[in-house]
């Protein structure tokens, strides 16, 4: 994959989220001498897999906090094709909806044409978040390796944020590191 040259332009649609979410006041926290706390922007990607979902999950019980604003970007081969952009919508109304109840806090939604990878990273290039939050599509190593993968470009092509790959959830939450080989308990 070529990276997306900085001055190349790319085509989006921004999706308009429903209006069911209500405008809530940024919090002020008491220990912040009355200064409102800044929150961050955070990059969702997201489409229609399960892998998706669960990273996005993910993203909203272990890094979102109160006052962060997550930026759902998806990308589609077309914006210019009605269906595939009324599912994207669809999508992204749900999420931004969950994202609300669950964590509450405000969304941004984009669908973006083109190669996933490479838009995803010139959307982190232009918002300058605190991450980019992916799951994984659930290739075996070496499929991943001869095919390709979007979290892996964006892992090693992605300079302007932190990119936090959250495995699929046929990992489990089992750790990486396996405590039982040698005979001792867990420490």
């Amino acid at each position: 994959m070529e990276a997306l040259m900085e001055d190349e332009e790319y085509s989006f649609r921004e999706v308009v989220l429903p209006s069911l979410i209500p405008v809530v006041q940024e919090p002020e926290l008491e220990r912040e001498n009355g200064e409102r706390r800044r929150g961050r922007d955070v990059i969702i990607s997201v489409d229609h897999g399960p892998n998706s979902k669960h990273a996005f999950d993910w993203a909203l019980v272990h890094f979102c906090r109160l006052a962060d604003t997550i930026h759902l970007v998806h990308a589609v081969s077309s914006v210019k094709n009605d269906v595939v952009y009324e599912m994207s919508q669809a999508l992204m109304e749900k999420l931004a909806v969950e994202a609300f109840q669950v964590a509450m806090v405000k969304s941004v939604a984009r669908v973006v044409e083109g190669d996933a990878g490479k838009v995803i990273c010139k959307e982190a290039e232009r918002l300058k978040p605190a991450a980019v939050i992916m799951g994984t599509r659930g290739r075996s190593l070496v499929r991943s390796v001869l095919q390709g993968s979007v979290s892996e470009y964006c892992f090693h092509n992605c300079k302007s944020a932190p990119v936090i790959i959250v495995p699929g959830k046929e990992a489990g939450d089992e750790s990486i590191v396996n405590w039982t080989k040698s005979g001792d308990s867990k420490p």
